[in-house]
């Protein structure tokens, strides 16, 4: 039988831990921002800020991109042989640093975040001009590859609207826009001033 002073001790821990509880609750609920930034975490910003900065495209895209690609592990290489943050393939790595005017060892540094970063941002930036500044279709050719983006475009078999996302033959590739326009909106909210000029 429990005696009376066990009873006490056990209660007095029980309104300890309903209390810290509470202060929990009423500090995420307070601090939503803080949350947010925990839960969806920017790294490597310096870098993104620089090299979108540099090809003028949208930071938080690129973020956004590599959350998805990557969840920010540089040292991640695919399946497929796609390496870096950004995951890039390296033929793909290979004619962007002969368009760019790179110097030739540039694509061996691919593991390095700032070197991926720029090279991805510059790949950014081509896709949309390729893409007349679709983001949506810029995704879908960052994922799918530009050759097979377009020759959806061309054939009818997609519009290029986020509403005509089903339309992609790819669901890898339909799952992928999605994806990184979640987390660009999370981004474009919680790190509104992160990138500010």
């Amino acid at each position: 039988m429990q005696t009376k002073g066990t009873v006490m001790r056990f209660l007095r821990k029980k309104r300890v831990f309903v209390l810290l509880f509470v202060s929990l609750l009423i500090l995420l609920f307070y601090n939503t921002a803080w949350l947010g930034k925990w839960v969806y975490p920017i790294r490597h910003d310096q870098d993104i800020a620089l090299s979108a900065r540099s090809y003028g495209v949208d930071p938080f895209m690129v973020a956004a991109i590599i959350r998805v690609e990557t969840n920010f592990n540089p040292d991640k290489v695919s399946r497929k042989g796609a390496v870096g943050l950004m995951q890039l393939m390296p033929d793909t790595a290979e004619w962007v640093v002969q368009k760019a005017g790179y110097a030739e060892e540039t694509s061996q540094l691919l593991h390095r975040a700032d070197v991926n970063i720029e090279v991805g941002a510059w790949y950014l930036k081509s896709l949309y001009n390729q893409f007349d500044n679709n983001p949506i279709a810029v995704l879908a050719a960052y994922n799918a590859g530009p050759g097979n983006a377009r020759k959806w475009l061309d054939n009818g078999t997609w519009d290029g609207t986020l509403k005509g996302l089903g339309n992609i033959p790819f669901g890898e590739t339909r799952h992928y826009v999605q994806r990184v326009l979640y987390y660009y909106d999370k981004y474009a909210k919680l790190y509104e001033d992160r990138f500010s000029t």
